[in-house]
């Protein structure tokens, strides 16, 4: 009974560090420009959709799609922010809403023209591989999108802590106004960080699609999920985001192995309910001055 239990915990802690890599972008997001995404999770599913067609029409395994993906949306973020979401930034909370959730619409109905509504599964062939460890049989496709995750993380935050550029982000999320009066180019910074943001949710989704079919509907649930960690673990915080994805995914996976695989958002709205409770700046926020 006790390998099936850690079986569970370890497939939870795989799951839970693609979550924590999709909503780290996010987080980075909200972090810096102040801004909340709420097309955040249909972003995934864009990125879901060009790994599936990358490895249908050409074989090009995720692990490997994930660059040019990530790099792609890169461009789109900074693109998108430099042209459409800047004019936004400092506005009402509502104009921001409105904007992002018609983009969010717009995402979604465009997958559904092009690929219709019914799941498109990647097929890899190694996806019914395992290790076996002792007791524990773990899915080579979880192994291999948490290590591709976790790597992608350590670079964010090497990114934020060891370059120039990361610092002088980091100094625009601390003040503003003093980076500014420094000579920061603070909306260039902005571009900078939403392209940062969308690559993070582009590698996350081509991760996605390794572990589980993509549909256009997926995007409001991603969006929902996303949310739920970067409050849990505190808004703004990048570790955060990564710890409260990895309590997601075993709460999840526990959910669905003593329950039914239908009780996981449960547990999970269950759990966001605790820390708004307990600690309402989430679990490594910062309380507000």
């Amino acid at each position: 009974m006790l390998a099936i239990w850690l079986n569970v915990v370890v497939q939870g802690v795989l799951t839970g560090l693609l979550y924590g890599l999709m909503a780290l972008g996010l987080s980075v997001i909200f972090g810096v420009v102040r801004l909340v995404n709420f097309a955040h999770g249909e972003f995934a599913v864009v990125a879901m959709y060009a790994a599936f067609v990358l490895f249908r029409a050409y074989g090009v395994d995720p692990l490997l799609s994930m660059v040019p993906i990530a790099l792609a949306f890169f461009v789109i973020g900074f693109a998108l922010q430099r042209t459409l979401i800047n004019a936004f930034v400092g506005r009402p909370d509502h104009e921001q809403f409105i904007l992002l959730v018609g983009l969010a619409i717009v995402l979604v109905n465009a997958v559904l023209i092009v690929f219709g509504p019914d799941a498109q599964p990647a097929n890899l062939p190694y996806a019914f591989d395992s290790y076996m460890i002792g007791p524990l049989f773990i899915d080579k496709v979880r192994v291999y999108a948490a290590v591709a995750a976790l790597a992608v993380c350590a670079a964010l935050f090497g990114f934020f802590r060891f370059t120039r550029t990361g610092t002088a982000i980091r100094a625009c999320a601390d003040n503003l106004v003093g980076a500014a009066v420094i000579g920061l180019d603070v909306r260039k910074l902005y571009a900078i960080t939403f392209g940062i943001g969308l690559a993070c949710v582009g590698a996350a989704g081509a991760l996605m699609i390794m572990i589980s079919d993509v549909v256009p509907s997926l995007g409001p649930a991603y969006t929902l999920l996303a949310f739920t960690i970067v409050i849990i673990g505190g808004l703004g915080s990048m570790a955060g985001a990564l710890v409260a994805g990895l309590l997601i995914g075993v709460s999840e996976a526990l959910a669905g192995f003593l329950i039914a695989p239908s009780m996981k958002s449960m547990f999970s709205f269950a759990l966001l309910v605790a820390v708004l409770v307990l600690r309402p700046q989430g679990l490594l926020g910062k309380k507000p001055a």
